[in-house]
């Protein structure tokens, strides 16, 4: 029984150990530059033709934003960076078609490309410019504008996780 109990003090240290050894630490907090810690953002602005895709998009990033919590999300005058987001091109596209016709699809993919824009607020410089795409897919059930209408916060979301990895992640 002795044994027993060394062996199961020693397997946990000794893994333990093994990873400090093999540098596989785990980073706490963030590693955003000292004096970035609020973003604000304004509507985006869309150019892709999709009525209302601003709204949603801004709404999903914003609460992106919230949940992750990295940066808190302040008003243009306290904020220590600026979010500019220009929504690009918006696409559905089938990816599966019916058996029975080569032309009628049934599955398709939503898809958003943004441009995206960190300025900081004090210096007006752009700290980082990238491109990200959000999308998601949906079976056509009804008509194609209820499915669209349906699968849009889904494509925002993701397009909304993207840009606040894509920020948060960057540095």
């Amino acid at each position: 029984m002795r044994r027993d109990s060394i062996l199961r003090i020693l397997c946990p240290l000794l893994a333990g150990m093994s990873l400090v050894v093999a540098g596989c630490v785990y980073q706490l907090g963030s590693s955003l530059p000292p004096g970035i810690k609020s973003v604000h953002v304004p509507t985006f602005v869309n150019t892709s033709g999709e009525p209302l895709l601003e709204s949603e998009a801004t709404q999903a990033t914003i609460q992106e934003f919230q949940k992750d919590g990295t940066l808190s999300v302040a008003g243009p005058g306290n904020a220590d960076t600026i979010l500019v987001v220009k929504l690009e091109n918006f696409s559905v596209d089938p990816i599966r078609y019916e058996r029975d016709s080569a032309k009628a699809g049934r599955e398709f993919r939503m898809r958003i490309t943004a441009s995206l824009e960190l300025q900081r607020r004090q210096k007006q410089d752009v700290l980082m410019k990238r491109t990200v795409l959000g999308e998601a897919t949906f079976f056509l059930t009804g008509d194609m504008l209820a499915s669209k209408r349906a699968t849009l916060p889904l494509a925002a979301r993701d397009l909304a996780h993207s840009i606040v990895e894509c920020v948060v992640e960057f540095w």
